[in-house]
């Protein structure tokens, strides 16, 4: 999927679209996403001016994107304005290495179980080999109309 496919399954835009590309994806298993890193990415200018780091809350957002988007295709549905993804919870987190700019965040989530509206995924997101971020995460497909 490229980043027009990506917009029609994420509510998100500029700055907090975090996900640019799906590269695989088999629905109701799994998908591989990636985010380019670079340095004008407007958190770099506080995170931190003379050691640009991106924020681990910014890789996790990033990697419940990529998730969405399988729920979403999953569920066999195209969100509109009142479908969201919330966090219902994030577990067993942990953070192996800074991501910098000009790195690839190479996500890699894998779909646990789905009850309902409740997603659980696990997942991680690497810079090449090199794995940088680790978590179990649950979401939930909310429609605020309802």
């Amino acid at each position: 999927m490229d980043i027009q496919q990506v917009m029609q399954y994420l509510p998100h835009r500029y700055p907090f679209l975090l996900v640019d590309r799906v590269l695989e994806m088999t629905v109701g298993e799994r998908i591989v996403a990636i985010k380019n890193v670079t340095i004008n990415e407007p958190f770099f200018v506080g995170h931190f001016p003379h050691a640009p780091v991106m924020p681990g809350v910014l890789i996790i957002e990033a990697m419940a994107q990529a998730a969405a988007i399988l729920s979403f295709k999953t569920a066999g549905q195209i969100p509109d304005e009142n479908s969201v993804l919330y966090f219902a919870g994030i577990d067993k987190v942990r953070f192996k290495r800074p991501v910098l700019p000009g790195d690839t965040l190479t996500f890699d989530m894998k779909l646990v179980r789905q009850i309902r509206s409740i997603w659980k995924y696990e997942g991680v997101a690497r810079v090449g080999d090199e794995l940088a971020v680790e978590a179990e995460m649950m979401c939930a497909i909310k429609r605020n109309d309802e």
